[in-house]
């Protein structure tokens, strides 16, 4: 009676967590009245924009309609006009109509596209999906569930933090269906150049592959902004073959309970998928499509939430240089420490401190040595406060 593929998925990482830490009562933390911080989740907790809550109620009367399928026309307008400002697109390479389709947030999204990407067979066996290793954990269930083997490929310090796919055999090429990139990465932060970009564009329209580019934290970084993956399409002459950009106001506008994404790609790719969803039907109710829409053409709130970040890896290199192999990430919202064992520091940051953290382990592959087992992750989500009191007690620790 149940779907067998559902075995192979492992624990979600934050129970896996909440299992390491049971029965270890937590040190006086760093939250409001010495709660503990949780720092294992990147949930941004920065205020969101004003006009949310506004919109919400202007467009009240819109919450007996069921929403369409494929958004909005000013919704997928907004969409278009950001995706060309914010990647210097030529006029004309994204059409709102024909290239652009909303999504309840990218989660979703990012899973279900496996389920449209994924065919029965590739070269005559089961086809493959490309997954970074460490990663973000629906990557890996979408593969599973929609038939493919997931293939891990290591970041690490010598890739740069970024997935060299181009270095797998041949016979895993040949039956690659989807690969799932992350610029900038989570939980690395590391940014792809755009000739990075380029390369993985062509191998994935060599190979014939659906590169999926999940670039929900392309509008936090710390210098340069993050070069996109339609901006290689646009070097390449403008169009999008094979490449399918995922995108969410989740980071950018401090909202993951909005729940609301778009993805980019060809018309085809765009067709098939809307076509799958409309059977899956996970649709952005019609006043949030509004809310999202004055989002997108808004730049001011975005541009305060950089800041706030940079202030804090202001505050994490003041505290943690010189500690953990600490680096200053170009991009995302993590810190990404060497720690030597990631669940030994998580239990003792836990005991110690009242900090919970993420082990790098629960975000790899099952494996004796997994390229994440010697880091924690931690998101620097909270005020300036509170984020500097609890990197204070992790550079004791530490």
């Amino acid at each position: 009676m149940i779907n067998d593929r559902l075995s192979e998925l492992r624990d979600y990482p934050f129970g896996r967590l909440n299992a390491l830490l049971d029965g270890i009562d937590p040190a006086p933390g760093a939250g409001p009245n010495g709660a503990p911080i949780v720092m294992s989740i990147g949930e941004p907790g920065h205020a969101f924009p004003d006009m949310v809550t506004t919109l919400l109620a202007d467009n009240a009367a819109l919450w007996r309609k069921y929403p369409p399928i494929g958004g909005t026309a000013d919704l997928r307008a907004a969409i278009a006009d950001w995706l060309s400002r914010r990647y210097e697109l030529q006029p004309g390479m994204v059409s709102a109509e024909h290239h652009v389709l909303p999504v309840a947030g990218t989660r979703e999204a990012l899973f279900t596209i496996a389920l449209a990407a994924v065919p029965t067979e590739k070269a005559g066996k089961r086809p493959v999906a490309l997954i970074p290793d460490p990663f973000y954990q629906v990557y890996v269930g979408a593969a599973i569930m929609a038939g493919a083997e997931p293939v891990f490929v290591p970041t690490t310090p010598e890739t740069g933090f970024l997935p060299d796919f181009a270095a797998l055999p041949d016979d895993i090429l040949d039956r690659a269906a989807i690969a799932y990139l992350c610029s900038p990465s989570n939980p690395q932060g590391a940014i792809a150049d755009i000739d990075a970009l380029i390369a993985m564009v062509r191998l994935a329209r060599e190979r014939d592959f659906v590169l999926a580019a999940d670039e929900c934290y392309c509008e936090i970084y710390d210098g340069e902004a993050p070069p996109g993956i339609l901006q290689a399409c646009a070097a390449l002459g403008g169009d999008m073959t094979n490449v399918m950009a995922f995108h969410s106001l989740s980071k950018r506008s401090n909202v993951p309970g909005l729940r609301s994404g778009f993805v980019a790609a060809a018309p085809d790719l765009i067709a098939a998928f809307a076509r799958l969803r409309n059977y899956t039907g996970g649709v952005t109710p019609l006043p949030i499509q509004a809310v999202a829409a004055a989002l997108w053409r808004d730049e001011g709130h975005v541009a305060d939430n950089r800041a706030q970040y940079r202030a804090k890896f202001d505050l994490a290199e003041q505290y943690l240089s010189g500690r953990a192999a600490f680096y200053r990430p170009p991009g995302g919202f993590y810190l990404w420490l060497d720690v030597g064992g990631g669940e030994a520091a998580a239990k003792r940051l836990w005991a110690e401190a009242g900090i919970k953290v993420m082990p790098g382990a629960y975000l790899s592959r099952e494996h004796p040595d997994p390229p994440g087992a010697a880091y924690i992750r931690a998101a620097l989500v909270h005020d300036r406060d509170t984020t500097a009191d609890a990197l204070a007690r992790m550079a004791d620790i530490l």
